[in-house]
């Protein structure tokens, strides 16, 4: 199966870092069918990438407002996308993924809960790195419980 890890964030937004610094961290593993873009702040910018990347799977990882304890993991559900506070970045993303529909049948948003959205990645944001790639490395994605 082929993968895009598609990790948004903005590198001095605090925990909205964590989509950076999980691209950073998948990028020093010899990945097999994985393919990792740094979105940054512009995941917008990256969609014809994506397209030719022709995969089965996309996996998006981003700081959302879940309303969570901070550092928390969920999958978020489709439905819930266009609700949730998502990110710094300029245009929604239930847009992105709506139209990436399109191409790929298989899209999952991995949301972390942020702690603060300056200085460095919190504590808790930075202990959810290990289970995050675990479960991408694994492919067990369904280890990652949904947002009710």
């Amino acid at each position: 199966m082929r993968t895009v890890v598609l990790c948004i964030g903005n590198r001095e937004g605090g925990d909205d870092a964590i989509g950076p610094f999980i691209a950073d961290e998948l990028s020093k593993i010899t990945l097999k069918d994985i393919t990792v873009i740094d979105a940054g702040i512009a995941p917008e910018n990256f969609t014809g990438v994506i397209k030719g990347h022709h995969p089965d799977r996309l996996i998006i990882i981003d700081a959302v407002e879940m309303r969570l304890p901070p550092g928390d993991v969920r999958r978020v559900p489709s439905e819930k996308i266009g609700v949730m506070h998502i990110s710094t970045h300029g245009i929604p993303l239930s847009v992105i993924i709506k139209y990436l529909n399109q191409y790929i049948n298989d899209i999952i948003l991995i949301g972390v809960q942020p702690k603060n959205m300056q200085g460095p990645i919190s504590k808790e944001v930075y202990e959810s790195v290990e289970s995050i790639m675990k479960s991408i490395l694994s492919d067990s994605l369904d280890d990652i419980t949904f947002l009710s």
